[in-house]
């Protein structure tokens, strides 16, 4: 019992060292998020800023710019077992506007318009396993925590 139990311990510690690892891969000076397969190059304003932004769970840590009037959409995929919470904002250079359906349990989707110049944070998190179903397993209280820094530059993009 004692040997299972301290393996248990030893694997769940593995996991979190891992997990906690994973930071953005480059500099906070990245100005946008990467293009997705088959969308068109996003237009950029004179400051360097996109017009739209992409984000998903691959893109935490980084920090995106999008030009006034342009738009940051944001699609984490999650399960019933380890759901995101709700994305949360701080700042006021962004305004929620309306993500459309999220079609998948544990799923978390959000849109937002540049609305002043500034920067903002957007957050979330869900839980890093699912809770046991049985008695006698090995619970997990781990996080993963998401977050991407939006800069919001001056200046209106052209579309």
């Amino acid at each position: 019992m004692r040997r299972t139990t301290s393996l248990a311990l030893a694997a769940a510690a593995l996991i979190l060292a891992g997990c906690g690892s994973q930071q953005g891969t480059g500099s906070s000076d990245k100005v946008s998020a990467p293009p997705r397969g088959g969308t068109p190059s996003p237009t950029r304003s004179a400051g360097g800023c996109t017009g739209r932004a992409e984000l998903t769970a691959a893109d935490h840590g980084r920090t995106v710019c999008v030009a006034e009037g342009g738009e940051v959409r944001l699609s984490l995929d999650g399960t019933r077992a380890r759901p995101w919470k709700p994305v949360t904002a701080s700042g006021s250079a962004l305004r929620a506007v309306n993500a459309g359906f999220v079609l998948q349990p544990g799923d978390a989707t959000a849109a937002y318009r540049a609305v002043a110049a500034g920067t903002v944070k957007l957050t979330s998190s869900r839980p890093l396993c699912a809770q046991p179903t049985a008695p006698g397993r090995v619970s997990c209280k781990g996080i993963e925590e998401w977050s991407v820094t939006v800069r919001v530059g001056q200046g209106v993009v052209g579309r």
